[in-house]
């Protein structure tokens, strides 16, 4: 018997209600009707995208107002980033398959340009389907606008504060977001690399901290005096941070309770789908299954005890490219399993992604929902994505807070800990490289300057 409601709920906080997997779009609301304000260069198309700030604008969140002129800390919000357009897929493919971290390839600068252009087409009708390009900027920018208003509140010592959007592979790219925060002056004494992966991989995480090293070392080759510029400290990974593992329970919750019978809710097998790595990465020691199945066994034992239901779970992986082993279980077979041993409900937890996007809204949603009867099961639901969650969205807040004061006075933050050590058998340079620069900026800005 489930002996509570969900957690929202029960603090009176408002819910972002999403669909059930199959259903479509999982935004709040709809686009508004006639012309919209400018945000993250929305096109007219990106029906997705609107929709993702109308929720926004429904939350009294508003991201057409200006960052302020001389903030102190700038928290960059770095991420993989998604194409807004059928015109930027092909640029993002190219992006994506030149990065050797993520997926290594022979004869790279050659094959990647090969392998977007082929792709393009089926990829480009993928995001035609779920609304004409990919949210992903929009959501990233209203979590980063809801996150500094609490974070000025947290941290006024470190206030005012500004967030920038730090895309690997979409507009805004690493060079531009670090332009932005340039433009802001002198004034900036710290900026945040604040990783969006809450599980940390060197291929995802790791590949937007190198890239951000790269780019800093070169202005400074080409002149710039970065010892005279603001300090750069990195949150590299919150598996288990209070407010990622609250509000991935709550949505839990929000579909055993919502989405279910409570008959069908004791029923359900839940499964954590997570981005799949290459097995080559793996086994050089990447921590990122771990921490995925560490937020997910935090996640479950919140539910267990909110609810009282001890409901079986895994956890399995998505979105595998290529012909290379990867992580498995993969989703789709760990549907199909539980169709064979006749388990009636699964409820899938995007549990490595921190807002909707392709992976979520096309591959969960349309791919693997409308199969579940196929697949011997009666019902597949997913749990919604984070979104702008407000115990999420709190969350983001405390983690910067906690991490500027650990890092007070040129310290090293304990949390980042892990971030000091490359993965044991890791031979690239620029994974050292990356951690010679972020240890360089332990000395206080005010001794810089």
């Amino acid at each position: 018997m489930m002996r509570s409601v969900s957690l929202a709920a029960s603090r009176g906080v408002p819910r972002l209600m999403g669909a059930p997997l199959g259903r479509g779009l999982s935004s709040a609301a709809s686009p508004p009707a006639g012309p919209q304000p400018t945000v993250g260069s929305i096109p007219a198309s990106n029906t997705v995208a609107r929709a993702a700030l109308a929720t926004a604008q429904s939350l009294g969140i508003d991201l057409t107002s200006s960052q302020p002129a001389n903030p102190k800390t700038v928290i960059l919000m770095m991420n993989m980033g998604g194409p807004a357009s059928s015109a930027e897929v092909q640029p993002f493919l190219h992006n994506l398959f030149s990065d050797n971290d993520l997926i290594p390839l022979p004869a790279q600068k050659f094959l990647a340009p090969v392998i977007a252009k082929r792709r393009t087409p089926k990829v480009a009708s993928h995001y035609d389907e779920i609304g004409g390009g990919s949210p992903i900027r929009t959501w990233t920018e209203a979590q980063a606008a809801a996150m500094v208003k609490h974070l000025d509140r947290l941290s006024p010592e470190t206030a005012p504060h500004a967030a920038e959007v730090c895309f690997r592979y979409a507009p805004p790219l690493t060079e531009e977001a670090l332009n932005r925060v340039e433009a802001y002056g002198p004034g900036v004494e710290r900026v945040v690399c604040f990783s969006q992966y809450p599980q940390y991989s060197c291929s995802t995480s790791g590949s937007s901290f190198n890239e951000l090293a790269r780019q800093v070392r070169a202005r400074a080759a080409g002149g710039a005096d970065i010892s005279a510029g603001p300090r750069y400290t990195a949150i590299d990974r919150w598996p288990l941070a209070p407010g990622l593992v609250e509000a991935f329970a709550d949505n839990v919750i929000h579909s055993l309770t919502k989405q279910l019978s409570p008959s069908e809710a004791e029923q359900t097998f839940v499964l954590f789908s997570a981005h799949s790595l290459p097995m080559s990465i793996v086994e050089r020691g990447d921590q990122y299954p771990t921490d995925v199945a560490a937020t997910a066994s935090a996640v479950m034992e919140h539910v267990r005890q909110s609810t009282g239901l001890a409901l079986p779970w895994r956890v399995c992986w998505q979105s595998t490219v290529g012909p290379r082993r990867w992580l498995s279980p993969s989703t789709e077979n760990s549907l199909k399993a539980l169709g064979r041993q006749r388990r009636p409900v699964a409820l899938v937890v995007p549990v490595a992604f921190t807002s909707d996007h392709i992976e979520t809204l096309h591959e969960l949603d349309l791919d693997y929902g409308p199969q579940a009867q196929s697949w011997g099961l009666q019902r597949i639901v997913r749990a919604e994505s984070l979104n702008l969650h407000p115990r999420f969205t709190l969350g983001l807040a405390e983690i910067v807070a906690n991490h500027l004061a650990a890092t007070k006075d040129g310290r090293s933050d304990p949390a980042g800990a892990l971030f000091t050590a490359r993965c044991l058998g890791c031979t690239k340079e620029s994974c050292q490289e990356t951690r010679d620069f972020f240890a360089e900026q332990r000395s206080p800005c005010s001794e810089q300057k």
